[in-house]
């Protein structure tokens, strides 16, 4: 039987709405929509940059929690109001994931706090980051 369960991270948005940080499904990790908001005590940056730094140390914590890291991501979706605040993010983005290559989409749409400027949603598979072999070119 395949174990799931919830993990939580405090943010008023999960119980005000009504969903998951991150949900663990037997080996897969599926981690919600994930902005730049510090939890702890629910500010957010005005910088993009900032707030993709937040969202990835957010989206770590619920993988580590759910016995995962960024090396067992194979999904990574970046939501973002506007266009032109994508590629001042890259070189955050690539720190974290240039050595995984996920599969990968960027979206153009509205979100849901106007402060908000990136929405990271990723989903992993425990345990498959060992094999990740860097691209030959």
């Amino acid at each position: 039987m395949t174990q799931r369960w919830a993990i939580g991270s405090g943010s008023l948005f999960e119980e005000r709405i009504g969903y998951a940080r991150a949900v663990v499904d037997g080996d897969r990790v599926y981690v919600s929509g994930t902005t730049g908001f510090d939890y702890a005590d629910m500010t957010i940056s005005d910088d993009v940059v900032e707030q993709a730094e937040q969202c990835l140390r957010n989206i770590g914590a619920a993988l580590e929690e759910a016995g995962a890291c960024f090396a067992d991501v194979v999904r990574v979706r970046y939501l973002l109001p506007v266009r032109e605040d994508f590629e001042p993010c890259w070189p955050v983005l690539r720190a974290c994931f240039g050595e995984v290559r996920p599969a990968a989409t960027m979206l153009v749409c509205g979100l849901a706090d106007p402060r908000m400027r990136i929405e990271i949603e990723v989903e992993a598979r425990r345990g498959s980051g060992g094999g990740v072999t860097p691209s030959s070119g």
